[in-house]
């Protein structure tokens, strides 16, 4: 498949629906099975989206994207781009202040949200911003008057087959800008071209392809606001695909029984509860099948790292192919070719664990500045301890002080709005990470990171500056560290105004009040405080009077590891 011959990402798209049977189902919701979309349905879709989204937005307007995962927004997302607009997708689980800043920085044309839910969390802000031509909602909303947004639920009973539009957008053109949390607490706007994502999806595929099937199944949970499932839905419609969105990821086990997918993309954080679970489920075993579960993972893991297997010891691997992997598999749908692991780091223990059983998880990497993947493990050499091979569509090299440097057409356009931030990674040409690694064997490994960015075992990004500057602002906390990278909770050392004598129960209703204004994956679970400052004289402190962060964590690691225990 030649990526290099599409100019934008609504070519590829176009493409596909000449291809594919226009009667094929595409996209399906698992959370109410019976609302299918066709090939033929989304691109009559997108048409009519697309017309309205036109007549309303001039070239390059940002159309803000507000919802959870469901067809309509890979429709919407298609729309923008057909009608010259960019899409600035949202999660849904930021709190009013940060919808605020995103809107008042990226000054949307039309916001698109899903439902009445997702519209009060912008309503208050929204009528306070003149850009803002139109809202679109996929369900009926309430509290507006109804000439005042357009229903896509009544756009799409309406339908007209004469419309044809044409994108003139070229592979350097903005695509999208997705926003992630920035060191110095506002989120920044990741501009991503649509040459960008599709050099992505050509090295997508091309890592999918010894596994793709004539209709490789889909599961999509993650979320869509995500640089890494965004672009995953391009490869979908790469490859033909039969998209599945998962109800949730407490019911993603029950939904790959349903829909018995053959990828599946998710981030660290769903494999960690994965392996918990079927741990607590082989340490229930005995006899004969604690022998076998062992043999399992014991010559699995053998297999990974290349170990030579006795004549005996192939024998048994056969068995417990057939009595154990096999059995493991048919929990999940039984057709599962591969989990693929981004957002994060996999924890090593992990990935030999769930590839031994029989369950194929690759470790990727990458950021939202890179579209987003650098590199990826393929399916036929695995390597735990390694983030993979370098997709072709990028160059990757280590600077000499160890930092991974990218280039490639991949690589992001810059930050909106964000000319200084954007010098300070993007030098000439190369994107510098942040992330300390090698190479071994033309795979990649991190070995550690310089940016002062927390990433959750989700994949969520989390500035602990912005964090910081909040605890601080109270007149009880003179000086905060945040900690909790890659842990599943985010908490705090705390130096304490020296007139408050650690009055703890004020302390406690301070974080409660503080975290009010936090979104889930930000709040401070837990803290400990001290009585001295940071100082220059004591060395914690530069002579700028920043906080030596590294130090300090350093300095504090068993008190911050305790509040884990």
């Amino acid at each position: 498949m030649d990526f290099k011959k599409y100019n934008n990402l609504i070519d590829l798209f176009y493409e596909q629906c000449e291809k594919q049977d226009k009667n094929k189902i595409f996209l399906s919701t698992l959370k109410d099975p019976k609302k299918n979309f066709s090939w033929g349905n989304v691109k009559s879709f997108v048409l009519q989206l697309g017309n309205e989204i036109s007549k309303i937005i001039n070239h390059g307007d940002r159309c803000l994207l507000v919802s959870e995962n469901r067809p309509e927004w890979m429709i919407s997302d298609l729309s923008i781009m057909l009608a010259g607009g960019i899409t600035v997708p949202a999660y849904t689980t930021y709190v009013s202040r940060d919808y605020e800043y995103i809107i008042n920085d990226c000054s949307p044309s039309i916001i698109i949200v899903s439902n009445d839910e997702q519209f009060n969390k912008i309503k208050n802000v929204y009528e306070r911003i003149s850009s803002i031509k139109k809202i679109i909602s996929f369900e009926k909303l309430s509290g507006i008057d109804e000439d005042a947004y357009i229903n896509l639920a009544t756009l799409f009973k309406n339908k007209n087959e004469k419309i044809k539009l044409e994108i003139n957008a070229q592979r350097s053109d903005p695509a999208c800008i997705i926003y992630t949390s920035g060191t110095q607490g506002n989120p920044k706007g990741v501009i991503l071209s649509h040459g960008g994502i599709l050099s992505n999806c050509e090295g997508g595929y091309e890592l999918l392809k010894p596994i793709l099937e004539n209709e490789t199944r889909f599961l999509t949970w993650l979320p869509l606001s995500h640089s890494y499932e965004h672009a995953v839905q391009f490869i979908q419609i790469a490859v033909g695909a039969k998209v599945f969105y998962a109800e949730g990821i407490d019911k993603l086990i029950k939904n790959m029984g349903e829909c018995s997918p053959h990828i599946m993309t998710a981030v660290p954080r769903f494999y960690q509860n994965l392996h918990q679970k079927i741990n607590a489920s082989f340490n229930k075993t005995k006899g004969l099948k604690k022998f076998l579960i062992n043999q399992t993972i014991n010559l699995g893991s053998k297999k990974l790292k290349k170990i030579d297997m006795s004549f005996s010891e192939k024998i048994t691997n056969f068995i417990v192919d057939n009595l154990v992997r096999r059995k493991i598999k048919k929990q999940f749908g039984g057709n599962l070719k591969t989990f693929v692991s981004g957002g994060g780091a996999l924890d090593a223990e992990i990935g030999y664990f769930l590839n031994a059983i029989g369950l194929p998880t690759l470790q990727g990497y990458g950021l939202t500045e890179t579209s987003p993947v650098v590199s990826c493990n393929p399916i036929n050499d695995i390597r735990i301890d390694t983030v993979g091979i370098p997709f072709k569509c990028n160059e990757v090299k280590i600077a000499d002080d160890g930092e991974i440097l990218v280039k490639g057409e991949n690589v992001m356009l810059g930050y909106w709005n964000n000319e200084q931030e954007t010098k300070k990674v993007l030098v000439n040409g190369w994107l510098h990470t942040g992330d300390i690694g090698n190479f071994e064997k033309n795979y990649l490994k991190i070995t550690d990171r310089k940016k002062d960015i927390l990433i959750t075992p989700g994949g969520d990004n989390i500035s602990p500056l912005k964090i910081e500057n909040m605890l601080t602002n109270s007149n009880l906390i003179d000086q905060a560290i945040v900690y909790g990278d890659y842990k599943p909770y985010l908490v705090a050392l705390l130096v304490l105004n020296k007139e408050i004598n650690d009055e703890n129960n004020k302390i406690e209703k301070e974080i409660e009040n503080i975290n009010k204004n936090l979104t889930k994956v930000e709040k401070i679970k837990k803290y400990f405080t001290i009585k001295e400052n940071f100082t220059i004289e004591n060395g914690m402190m530069t002579p700028t009077l920043k906080l030596k962060r590294f130090k300090i964590i350093n300095s504090y690691k068993n008190e911050f590891e305790k509040l884990y225990k």
